[in-house]
């Protein structure tokens, strides 16, 4: 059986991840230090929390659940002890992006990471349509990308990241630096940035008089079918008023060098703000 050490198993990230590792066939040994995090494993995943050196010994696979800003510290506490050929499990790409990971040619670094489940989407159950982070009971798509390691291994950390992020749709293989452009570049810098300005909005006609339920509903529900048409999930085109607006309102909301955030330098210090 494949020995699977996860680390930081108490905390929101690593408890979904145990959840699903429950039900695996792996051999897990859960690293919480947190006394209240290690009840909580215990609690709902019936796992006693070990210390980290005695998870990793003859460990074949390490999962990293911790924040980013931990994980060069955790990594360099425990890499130097673990088998050659093992492999390292990490749930994002900044701190990796970063050179925060040991040297240490004999082991493997496998970087993955969730997309969520899709706005549009064929969930029909209601559990699915309520998860809306994935690994519960709604399908999405994982990206995966090998840092280092020998080309098989590829196959065995997309088979953990199956597991973790499961039900999973699609696994897309990409390298480090395409993983950081999605995120923190285009999911965190721009969606994120765009969504939290849409926010801002409404609660700028709420404060002109518009009743904030109508103006929810009116947002939301313009999201829908403007996305809908902008990402080809349904055939269609805008009005001539709608294109107008659009003409009109990219340049008062957007700087003309906008894609400046996708540059490698200023990815570079995006992600070094976060780690």
């Amino acid at each position: 059986m494949t020995k699977l050490a996860l680390f930081g198993a108490g905390g929101k990230m690593g408890m979904r991840l145990g959840r699903n590792l429950k039900a695996s066939t792996y051999d897990v040994a859960a690293v919480e230090l947190s006394p209240a995090g290690a009840q909580r494993v215990k609690d709902e995943l019936g796992w006693t929390a070990v210390d980290g050196d005695t998870a990793i010994q003859g460990a074949d696979i390490v999962v990293l659940a911790v924040p980013d800003t931990v994980i060069g510290k955790v990594a360099h506490g425990i890499v130097s002890k673990l088998k050659p050929g093992a492999m390292v499990v990490i749930l994002d790409a900044a701190a990796p992006y970063a050179g925060h990971l040991p040297e240490r040619k004999d082991i493997t670094y496998f970087i993955t990471h969730p997309c969520h489940p899709p706005i549009f989407n064929d969930e029909t159950e209601m559990a699915a349509k309520l998860d809306r982070f994935g690994g519960v009971a709604a399908k999405q798509a994982i990206v995966c990308a090998l840092m280092q390691g020998p080309e098989s291994d590829y196959a065995r950390g997309e088979a953990v990241a199956k597991t973790i992020w499961a039900p999973v749709m699609r696994s897309h293989r990409l390298t480090v630096d395409q993983i950081a452009l999605l995120e923190p570049g285009l999911a965190e810098t721009v969606v994120a940035s765009l969504l939290d300005v849409m926010r801002e909005a409404m609660d700028e006609v709420v404060a002109r008089g518009v009743p904030l339920e109508a103006a929810r509903d009116f947002l939301l529900g313009h999201m829908n079918i403007l996305g809908a048409v902008i990402f080809k999930e349904q055939p269609g085109v805008f009005s001539d008023a709608c294109n107008k607006a659009i003409q009109f309102g990219k340049p008062m909301l957007m700087r003309d060098d906008w894609k400046k955030v996708f540059e490698t330098d200023e990815i570079a210090a995006s992600i070094k703000r976060i780690t």
